[in-house]
This record gives structure tokens, C-alpha cells and sequence, in this order.
């Protein structure tokens, strides 16, 4: 999955904020741009841990061009976080399935559109069903 974060930026005294907005209350900070792009992953994923773990859905990332025009962002900078489901998981899990080709066509790219793995796409597709 491929989350927009919203940095606000820093200078010497202050770090560089990060929001995730798809992801109510998830937030990070760090003293440089890649520092806060990194740690904005990490806050993501224990947020997302945490979603899984207490059962709820997991929410789709939006787009960037939906926050651009929100007067709340003015002056931030855009990137994405891609973050692997599957990764979250506690424990993986190596299963066999058996699908029809044009099937497992179509699961590749979806899943190389959500910037995700198979199984990453697989995880999350069925998580949210």
C-alpha cells in the first residue's frame, strides 16, 4: 500500500513534521526529510499493526491530489510511504495455491498498481473483505 504523508518542513531548530492523512491521529517527526520519510514508515506500520491486531479495517490510502487543495497542508511537502501488509503479520506463512493464469495476470498488476507485492495485495484485498 502506498500512503501520502504530509511533511511539514523544518529548519535548524525545529524537525520536520509528518501526517499520514488517511491514517486519523498517525503522525511522526525527524530532524531531517529522509529521518522523517523513515520514521513516518514506522509510525505507519504500528498503526496499522494495531488496526489488524484489534480486528478493524484496514483503510485504503487515498490520493495526494485529494489533499492539495485543503488549507490545512498549505506549504507541506508530499511523498509516499509504500508499507507491505504482509510484513505485519506476526508470523508468514508459505502457502500453496493453485489459480488460473489470467487470474494471477490480473493479481500482479493490481498489485504492482498498489506499489505492493502479490502477497502484500492478496493480504490486504482480503483483509478488507
Amino acid at each position: 500500500m502506498r500512503y501520502p504523508i504530509a511533511i511539514e518542513p523544518g529548519d535548524a531548530t525545529h524537525a520536520f513534521g509528518v501526517i499520514v492523512p488517511d491514517l486519523p491521529g498517525c503522525f511522526s517527526a525527524g530532524d531531517t526529510l529522509d529521518e522523517a520519510m523513515d520514521n513516518a514508515r514506522e509510525a505507519i506500520e504500528l498503526w496499522l499493526e494495531t488496526v489488524i491486531d484489534d480486528g478493524g479495517a484496514v483503510p485504503d490510502p487515498g490520493q495526494i491530489d485529494h489533499y492539495l487543495s485543503n488549507p490545512e497542508f498549505k506549504g507541506h511537502i508530499w511523498a509516499v510511504v509504500t508499507v507491505d501488509l504482509a510484513s505485519l503479520s506476526d508470523k508468514a506463512e508459505r502457502v500453496n495455491i493453485t489459480l488460473p493464469a489470467r487470474v494471477l495476470r490480473r493479481i500482479d498488476a493490481a498489485a504492482k498498481t498498489a506499489g505492493e507485492t502479490r502477497s502484500g495485495y492478496i493480504a490486504r484485498r482480503a483483509l478488507a473483505a
